[in-house]
C-alpha cells in the first residue's frame, strides 16, 4: 500500500514528502523527535525539499519491499500516517489524512 502511494504520488508529480528521507539524511543528528524544521533542512534525500525519489536508498531493501516497488497495490491513495501500532492509516484526500494525522499522532 506504501508502494501505491509513492507510485500515485510521482505519477501526478507531488513530492514524496515521507519522513524516513529525512531521517535518513540526518544521520546521528536524529535523535526520534522529527520536526517542522528538519523538514525543510535540505539534504539530497529529503523529499520534502527535493522532487522525485533520493540518490540512493535509504536502507537494504528486503524481497518483499523490491517487489512492492515493482508491483504496488491498486489504490487512489496519497497519503498515508502511523497509527502507533505497526499498521498504517491511508487517505485519498488531503483533508482526510490531516484528520488521521490528528487522531493518531497528535492523540485529538
Amino acid at each position: 500500500m506504501i508502494s501505491s502511494v509513492f507510485h500515485n504520488r510521482l505519477r501526478t508529480g507531488m513530492p514524496l514528502q515521507t519522513d524516513p528521507t529525512v531521517i535518513y539524511g540526518m544521520g546521528e543528528a536524529f535523535n526520534g523527535n522529527l520536526r517542522r524544521a528538519d523538514l525543510l533542512a535540505d539534504t539530497p534525500w529529503n523529499t520534502y525539499t527535493r522532487p522525485g525519489l533520493p540518490p540512493t536508498p535509504i536502507a537494504m531493501p528486503g524481497k518483499e519491499s523490491l517487489l512492492a516497488a515493482v508491483q504496488p497495490a491498486a489504490g487512489k491513495f496519497l497519503y498515508f500516517v502511523a497509527k502507533g501500532d505497526g499498521t498504517s492509516h491511508f487517505s485519498a484526500t488531503l483533508d482526510e489524512h490531516n484528520r488521521a494525522v490528528n487522531r493518531y499522532q497528535r492523540g485529538q
